[in-house]
């Protein structure tokens, strides 16, 4: 019950982190080159795709958090019993993080560079360029989070089937010589 439990606030976690990627994907900035007089200079619009960018990317990191601190990070609690599960938990926690990593970065370096403004003021002669995020940057980032959020809900089924049951040994693994 509490891993189903657990399991529906990751999806849920995971859906407002693409749904805020998603959102500022479509409201980055755009600039135009305004003209005054013999200057020109760039104006930008709105600056809300950074806050829904940080947004997802501190959604999906509660997520992870979640998942990693119900499963005790793979490596601190009690060792899982020798399985197929066992195998698959182990190569869906590297490719959890791997997706992690790759979304994060694309929602942080989206927001950071959406939020950089240039102001220069240039003469005529001069060519104006005004930086904008490229298009796609927070798409990738929704992508990995979609991607993260599959392969952490199935990194902890796998981890959850590997520690059910008894081990396959007792606790005294050493030579019986009792019955000689």
């Amino acid at each position: 019950m509490a891993s189903a439990l657990l399991l529906w606030i990751v999806f849920v976690f995971d859906l407002v982190a693409f749904a805020l990627a998603v959102a500022a994907e479509q409201r980055r900035n755009t600039a135009e080159v305004i003209t005054q007089g013999d200057y020109r200079y760039c104006q930008y619009d709105s600056d809300i795709a950074t806050g829904l960018g940080v947004g997802a990317l501190v959604a999906l990191m509660a997520s992870q958090i979640l998942i990693m601190v119900a499963s005790r990070c793979l490596c601190c609690g009690k060792a899982m019993r020798p399985s197929g599960s066992r195998a698959w938990a182990i190569v869906l926690f590297i490719t959890c993080w791997v997706f992690f990593f790759i979304a994060e970065v694309c929602l942080l370096a989206g927001s950071v560079r959406n939020a950089y403004h240039t102001k220069y003021y240039l003469s005529p002669e001069r060519k104006l360029s005004c930086r904008q995020l490229r298009k796609g940057v927070f798409g990738a980032g929704a992508a990995f989070v979609v991607l993260t959020g599959i392969v952490s809900e199935l990194y902890y089924v796998s981890y959850t089937r590997a520690n059910d049951g008894q081990a396959s040994y007792g606790r005294d693994t050493g030579v019986r010589m009792g019955n000689l």
